[in-house]
């Protein structure tokens, strides 16, 4: 049976003079995404050491409809109206999981 899941890597590329602002607003974004929609399963970001303009942002949604009505919400439509001059290159790369796992709590 094939998985459902919906699982993506965001690969983002920053202005470096405002990333702080954009930190913030993607914070913002996944806090309320995972929060308030049921069908995002997991929103985890980071940025690469040498690189911190370098965001990747490891995406799992239930379903291809849970994304779908993910990026219609008002605070994704905020985020990315507001971080629309902040972003200098966007790729968006669909994977196949193999193993999602987490602990559950603080560690």
């Amino acid at each position: 049976m094939a998985d459902p899941r919906l699982v993506r890597i965001a690969e983002v590329e920053v202005d470096p003079d405002q990333l702080a602002a954009y930190k913030s607003l993607l914070a913002e974004v996944g806090a309320a995404s995972v929060a308030l929609e049921p069908g995002v399963v997991m929103l985890h970001s980071a940025s690469l050491k040498d690189m911190p303009n370098h965001i990747r942002v490891f995406e799992v949604y239930a379903d291809n409809a849970a994304y779908q009505a993910h990026i219609q919400t008002p605070h994704f439509l905020k985020y990315k109206q507001a971080t629309a001059q902040m972003v200098t290159a966007l790729r968006l790369v669909d994977v196949d999981p193999i193993l999602l796992s987490a602990k559950a709590g603080p560690c």
